[in-house]
Parts: C-alpha cells; structure tokens; sequence
C-alpha cells in the first residue's frame, strides 16, 4: 500500500474517532461536520497553455464548496520554464493564503490520460478544471481509441474554462 493513502485512510480514522468523542457528547453538529467527505477540484494544466482566468476559477470554486485543490501539470519533460513555475509558486501562496489547501503533482505524458488515471486513483475528486479544447490534445496520439472510450467515461464532471470565464 504506498505510504500517502496509508495515511490518508489514518486520517480518516482520527476523524472518526474525533467525531464518536463529539457525539458521545453531545455535540452532534460538531460530530457530523467531522464526518463530511472530504472534496478535491483536480486543475488540470498542461505546459505552455496556463491561463490565469483557469486559475482563478479552480481557486474560487474550491474555496466555495470547501474543497482541496490538486494541481496536475503537465509537461514535456517533467519540469516546467522559468515564467510557468513562478507562476505556479505565486498561485500556491495566492491558495495558502485564502486557504484552500493544495497539492501540485507534476507528471508528463498526454494529459487526458493522465485526468484519468488521476480520477480513477483518487476517488474524492468532485471535477476537473482545464483551460481549453485546445489544451487537451497536448502529446496525446490522434488515434487512440482506447482513450478516447476512457475520456467518455470520466469518473467526473469535467469544467473547461475558456476566454471570457469568470468565477
């Protein structure tokens, strides 16, 4: 079992346990907040194409339903430029600081399939965010017809934020 989802599921526990204590109390409304799902917006950006309408969206909607935010970026090689990563710096603090919790996972390769294998691994995602049409075809091969069955089966709602959108 890796190591994040033996202690997500401790987590969990702790919740658990924290939330009989507040009922054998008394506290029900406390016991029942502790005992809500934990929720994930997945914002899903691929390496040249970052727009900061995208961003804001997924930080807005996260911070409205109370949600994490995972951040998958996608790259050619694993590392993003110069101008992209302090962007993304800049847009973690800009999360930390209206408290949205975060997570950047960074991965290569087509970036559909790596939304599904995401949502596919981590089943608390509500949505996932992406900028464009465009933006989704990035080092995927045309002709794959197995991912395209795959896309049409997304385990989630999928929010594409285009020129224009506001949060």
């Amino acid at each position: 079992m890796e190591m994040n989802k033996l202690k997500k599921m401790m987590r969990k526990m702790e919740g658990y346990m924290t939330a009989a204590s507040f009922a054998e109390e008394g506290e029900f409304e406390s016991a029942q907040s502790l005992l809500q799902e934990e929720k994930t917006v997945l914002l899903a950006l691929r390496e040249g194409h970052i727009d900061p309408n995208t961003l804001k969206y997924a930080m807005n909607a996260s911070k409205r339903i109370g949600a994490h935010l995972d951040i998958l970026y996608i790259s050619s090689t694993g590392e993003s430029d110069l101008n992209e990563e302090s962007m993304l710096l800049q847009y973690q603090s800009e999360l930390k600081a209206d408290g949205v919790p975060a997570h950047l996972v960074r991965k290569t390769g087509c970036i559909k399939q790596e939304i599904i294998d995401y949502t596919n691994k981590e089943q608390d995602v509500i949505f996932a965010v992406v900028d464009s049409p465009n933006s989704l075809d990035g080092n995927c091969k045309k002709n794959d017809t197995r991912l395209s069955e795959l896309w049409q089966k997304l385990r989630c709602p999928l929010v594409v934020v285009m020129e224009g959108t506001r949060a």
